[in-house]
């Protein structure tokens, strides 16, 4: 097994390489506006710093969000084409999932990331390894009571201490607790979910209402 794993689902460009039993070598850069920039060509880094080829790759991961939409289908477009081009399975793993586990926290917690637009993206974990419900996008204050008195991870819990009194580590999905995750699932003979998107939400770009036409009849 070697699985190449990534994802553009929060502000970190993050890949890694897992051949079954570790991570054999993996990046991160945050930089929330050049996802499509810096993706190749860290897996081109990551590639290297293994000394491998990237036709050694035998199953891609891609975090599937919830995210930012522009963000979030850089990495799974980038994952199907790998998949396609290799003729490898292309597996998806949850981005809050991944948080979850990079976490290892003992017992009930929430995971919460920045959705914009003042709201997190978020889900309650009964461990590290179990999610509880479904991804979901509200807005902080809307959900105290649901999270009141959890611990939380990631950047949504940062940025919002009055709803997250209690925040850890880590901010960002790394795709070295992504591939590490899968991985695990797949030796278990878990079945992973597709590379479709979370995205929970309208994609800011719309088409504008009432444009004026200028192409002749």
């Amino acid at each position: 097994m070697l699985l190449l794993a990534l994802d553009t689902a929060t502000p970190a460009v993050t890949v890694a390489l897992h051949d079954g039993e570790a991570v054999i070598a993996s990046s991160s850069q945050v930089d929330a506006r050049r996802h499509g920039e810096l993706l190749l060509p860290a897996v081109d880094r990551v590639l290297a710093d293994a000394g491998l080829r990237l036709d050694a790759v035998t199953g891609i991961v891609v975090g599937i969000g919830p995210g930012p939409y522009t963000g979030l289908r850089v990495g799974l477009m980038t994952a199907d084409t790998f998949g396609l081009a290799l003729g490898v399975p292309v597996h998806g793993v949850c981005t809050l999932d991944g948080l979850a586990y990079a976490a290892d926290l003992d017992g009930p917690f929430v995971v919460a990331t920045d959705a914009r637009r003042k709201e997190v993206y978020w889900a309650r974990y009964a461990d590290s390894r179990t999610r509880v419900t479904d991804p979901a996008v509200d807005r902080p204050a809307d959900i105290a009571d649901e999270v009141a008195g959890l611990p939380a991870v990631g950047a949504g819990a940062l940025l919002y201490p009055d709803t997250f009194p209690s925040a850890h580590e880590p901010e960002h999905v790394s795709a070295a607790a992504l591939a590490s995750l899968a991985a695990e699932r797949l030796a278990a003979g878990v079945e992973l979910p597709a590379p479709r998107p979370l995205y929970l939400r309208r994609p800011d770009a719309q088409v504008p209402k009432n444009y004026k036409v200028v192409t002749p009849k």
